[in-house]
């Protein structure tokens, strides 16, 4: 396939939360674990930073991976949705993806995807991970496509987990408040990792 033909293949044949809503939301990582295995745990190859919020979680990854990258490291930075580039989402030292690494991604890996009937945002995870684990990234910059407890991204073992901030979005999956929504994106603190909360809400405090 073309590149063009490889991007019409992820857009169209999978499920996307702008095409379907909420029947898009696996909801589990049965899929990505699932993904993870089949090409080799990419994700333990690197160090990471994991970066969840309902805004500004954006421009803090991108804020982070250029004061990463000024200070020396090459750096990964995986962020969604693109404006108008699928390989915006996946870039090392500022630089996208080449398109023939997503052709030759998917090429590779198009069995086992049909197989599994993985999600857009399951695969182009894995993309990501692949990728940088094939070009030794010292750190990579990972955001949270949606929530942070069930998504996709959740299973690295971050150096450091940020949290922007809390408010009502995706309510038809995260919940309907500010206290189970932040239950989902607080999802990505783990045990002994360290914790960055960038803004004070009382109503989330108690989570």
């Amino acid at each position: 396939m073309t590149y063009q033909e490889t991007l019409d293949w992820m857009f169209s044949q999978l499920p996307m939360y702008q095409q379907k809503g909420a029947s898009a939301y696996n909801g589990k990582l049965d899929n990505i674990r699932c993904f993870s295995d089949h090409l080799d745990k990419p994700e333990l190859k690197f160090r990471s930073i994991h970066v969840a919020g309902t805004n500004g979680k954006g421009s803090s990854s991108h804020l982070l991976a250029s004061v990463l990258q000024e200070a020396g490291y090459k750096v990964g930075l995986y962020t969604s949705p693109h404006l108008k580039d699928f390989r915006e989402r996946i870039r090392i030292n500022g630089s996208m993806i080449a398109e023939e690494r997503v052709v030759d991604f998917i090429h590779k890996n198009k069995v086992f995807l049909d197989e599994k009937k993985l999600s857009f945002f399951e695969m182009t995870v894995g993309m990501a991970f692949d990728h940088f684990a094939r070009e030794g990234v010292d750190i990579a910059v990972i955001e949270v496509g949606l929530g942070g407890r069930l998504d996709s991204t959740n299973i690295i073992s971050p150096e450091v987990s940020l949290i922007t901030n809390i408010g009502l979005d995706h309510t038809e999956m995260l919940g309907d408040s500010i206290s189970k929504i932040t239950r989902e994106k607080a999802g990505i603190i783990k045990p002994g990792i360290p914790v960055v909360v960038s803004e004070w809400q009382e109503e989330a405090a108690p989570v």
